[in-house]
C-alpha cells in the first residue's frame, strides 16, 4: 500500500481535553501525526485542528471514520486532494557566522521570500512563511551551506481555495 502525506482539517468543540482525546486517538492506534496546528475560529466556542499524517488509503479512511465518531468532533474535511492555501510558520537560527556567512543567509533568504528577523555578531534567524516543501528545500540548502543551524517549525495551516485554483 502507498503511504503519502494527507491533510485533514478538524471543527471541535473550544473545550479542555478535546486535543488530548484527538491526539489520544492517534497514538492509541499507533497513527503519526507528522504535524499538528490548532487555534479557535471565528467563533470562539469552536477551534479547527490541521492535522498532517503519513498514511495509506485504508488507514487514512480509519483515521478519518473514528474522528467522525468522537463527539466533540464538530466536522472533518479532507483536505488532501482539494484545492487549498496551505502555509507553515518556520525560524531558522544559523550560527557561528562570520561577515561573508552573514552576507549569504541574507541573500538564500532574499532569494526563498524570507525574512531576516534578527541578528547578532555571529548568527542570524530567518522567519519562513512558506509551504512545507519550500521550507524543506530552505532548510536543506541552509544544512548544505552552514554546519550550525536550529530549526523551529509551527505546522502548518489551511484552508479550502475559494477559486478552482489553489
Amino acid at each position: 500500500m502507498e503511504m503519502k502525506k494527507r491533510w485533514i482539517a478538524l471543527y471541535v468543540e473550544n473545550t479542555v481535553g478535546v486535543l488530548a482525546k484527538v491526539s489520544g486517538l492517534f497514538s492509541g492506534k499507533s497513527y503519526n501525526m507528522q504535524s499538528l496546528t490548532v487555534g479557535v475560529t471565528e467563533d470562539e466556542t469552536i477551534s479547527r485542528m490541521t492535522i498532517s499524517v503519513m498514511s495509506d488509503d485504508v488507514t487514512f479512511e480509519q483515521i478519518k471514520k473514528q474522528l467522525n465518531r468522537m463527539v466533540e468532533v464538530i466536522k472533518v474535511i479532507d483536505l488532501s486532494n482539494l484545492p487549498i492555501h496551505m502555509q507553515e510558520l518556520m525560524y531558522v537560527k544559523v550560527k557561528r557566522l562570520d561577515a561573508a556567512g552573514k552576507t549569504e543567509v541574507f541573500q538564500i533568504a532574499e532569494t526563498f521570500r524570507a525574512e531576516v528577523v534578527d541578528y547578532g555578531a555571529d548568527a542570524v534567524t530567518v522567519r519562513s512563511v512558506l509551504t512545507e516543501k519550500r521550507n524543506d528545500e530552505l532548510i536543506a540548502l541552509l544544512r548544505k551551506c552552514f554546519h550550525h543551524i536550529e530549526v523551529v517549525r509551527g505546522g502548518s495551516v489551511a484552508i479550502e481555495a475559494i477559486s478552482t485554483t489553489s
